[in-house]
C-alpha cells in the first residue's frame, strides 16, 4: 500500500495516460515524480542527512518502480476492458523505457540542482561566519541574502536548515542590536538551541 500522497499522484498519472494518451501521461508523470522527489523525505522519514540519501531513495526506490508498475497495470487494465487493442498495449509497454529514461533524467537534473544549491548555501554560511568574525555587517547581509535566495529552491534538509536558522538568529540579533557584535555567552548559547 502506498502513502496517500503517492497514491493520489499515481491515480493522476494513470488517469492522464488513459484519458489523454502517452504524451500527457508523460508530462503528468514527470511533474508528479519531481513533486514526489521534493517531498519524499517527509513522506517516509521526515529527515535526510544529505542529498545523496534523497538521490538513493528516488533513483533506486519506489518512485521509479511504482511508475514502471503503474504503466504495466494501467495498460493491462485498459486492454482487458477493451479500451485499447493489443497493438496499442504493445506500444505503451514498449515505450515505457523511453518514459522512464525521461523521468529519471528529470529527477537527476533536479537532484543536481539541489546539490548545487546546498553546496552554495554551505559556502555562503562559511562566508557569513567569516564576516561575523571580522564584524562586517554589510558582508553578513550580502551572504544572508544569498542564503535566502538559494534556500527557496532546495528540499528542506534538517542539517542545512539548522545551520541557516542559527545564522539567521545571529544575523537578526546583531541587526536588532544596532549592528552590535558584542554578544553575551548566554545569547550565543540560546542561538545554538533555537
Amino acid at each position: 500500500m502506498l502513502p496517500d500522497v503517492i497514491e493520489n499522484q499515481v491515480i493522476e498519472i494513470k488517469d492522464a495516460l488513459i484519458e489523454n494518451g502517452i504524451k500527457d501521461g508523460l508530462h503528468t508523470a514527470t511533474e508528479c515524480v519531481v513533486d514526489i522527489g521534493k517531498s519524499i523525505s517527509g513522506i517516509f522519514t521526515g529527515k535526510f542527512e544529505n542529498i545523496s540519501q534523497v538521490q538513493t531513495a528516488i533513483g533506486s526506490g519506489g518512485v521509479i518502480d511504482t511508475f514502471s508498475n503503474l504503466i504495466d497495470k494501467a495498460s493491462n487494465k485498459i486492454y482487458q476492458k477493451g479500451i485499447i487493442n493489443s497493438q496499442i498495449k504493445s506500444v505503451i509497454t514498449g515505450g515505457k523505457d523511453i518514459i522512464l529514461n525521461n523521468v529519471t533524467s528529470n529527477i537527476k537534473n533536479e537532484m543536481n540542482f539541489q546539490e548545487r544549491s546546498i553546496h552554495n548555501i554551505g559556502k555562503y554560511v562559511d562566508n557569513f561566519n567569516e564576516y561575523l568574525k571580522s564584524k562586517d555587517f554589510e558582508g553578513m547581509t550580502k551572504e544572508w541574502k544569498k542564503i535566502q535566495n538559494n534556500l527557496k529552491s532546495i528540499i528542506p534538509l534538517e542539517n542545512i536548515l539548522k545551520q541557516v536558522r542559527q545564522t539567521e538568529n545571529i544575523y537578526n540579533l546583531i541587526k536588532n542590536n544596532g549592528n552590535n557584535f558584542e554578544l553575551s555567552q548566554d545569547e550565543l548559547e540560546i542561538i545554538k538551541k533555537i
